[in-house]
């Protein structure tokens, strides 16, 4: 039997709320008053070929240790230099080995607008987005019910922040479009098994409206994959592991937002 990688992981983040007794309506006051984001969905829309959001990524439940040294200034630098639109940072401290310090330390390197990734389970969780410098926040549709979702979204907006709302299946595409979302990622691998299925993007992909920013994350290994995935009419890619392992960061990025020559 599969290990239930998400039920550990928000079983961690469920508690960790429920022992937040910091004031809703004082985060909400002091989230608004930030300064303005760099725009996030903004950055993604504008890009000239397929967007590129690059990840610093240390570790993960599946694969352990990526890179567990790494600058976060060094790799948000190279993927800069390599042209991509937007960074994820992990923030999630037990699992996936990242820190609100990385997230300051690799925006402060660039001007790339940053999505905090996490598993945002609490209204207090939407502001400490915003609070701690993102310009996007993470909302898993797997991981909330439809009260949590649309109230997560509404505050993420009213905030200034972008939400992606990431689905897995057509019944969460269907949940992400009655809440409004504007950005919707299609995560390939499975949130239970960590397991990754390449042909899910394409799939939920061609249900989505124009309208929506579509953005496929998770098992984009190379320019072959990407390319795939602009075939499929997505805008944009959200890359970990294969960028932040390569030999050559910033080329490997220009290569994901690369079109392969044809050979007339």
């Amino acid at each position: 039997m599969a290990t239930n990688y998400l039920d550990a992981i928000l079983a961690h983040h469920r508690a960790r709320a429920g022992a937040d007794v910091r004031n809703l309506d004082t985060l909400i006051e002091q989230a608004i008053n930030t300064e303005p984001t760099r725009g996030f969905a903004a950055a993604l829309q504008g890009s000239d070929s397929l967007a590129v959001i690059a990840e610093v990524k240390r570790r993960s439940p599946s694969k352990g240790d990526i890179f567990t040294d790494l600058s976060p200034t060094d790799v948000a630098l190279a993927y800069e230099l390599g042209g991509a639109s937007c960074l994820s940072v992990l923030t999630d401290e037990p699992h996936f080995g990242g820190s609100v310090a990385d997230l300051h330390e690799a925006r402060s390197a660039v001007n790339l607008p940053v999505i905090r990734k996490d598993f945002t389970v609490g209204m207090a969780d939407v502001c400490d987005a915003r609070l701690m410098g993102a310009d996007a926040v993470l909302l898993i549709v797997a991981a909330l019910d439809d009260d949590e979702l649309r109230s997560f979204h509404a505050l993420a907006v009213s905030l200034g922040l972008d939400a992606l709302v990431e689905v897995h299946d057509e019944v969460e595409l269907d949940r992400a479009m009655a809440v409004g979302a504007t950005l919707v990622g299609v995560n390939q691998r499975d949130l239970l098994t960590f397991e990754v299925d390449q042909d899910r993007a394409v799939r939920v992909g061609a249900l989505m409206p124009d309208t929506v920013v579509k953005v496929a994350e998770s098992g984009v290994r190379g320019p072959d994959d990407a390319q795939i995935l602009v075939d499929a009419g997505f805008d944009a890619i959200l890359v970990g592991e294969s960028l932040v392992t390569a030999r050559d960061i910033a080329a490997a990025v220009t290569a994901m937002r690369s079109e392969p020559t044809t050979t007339l």
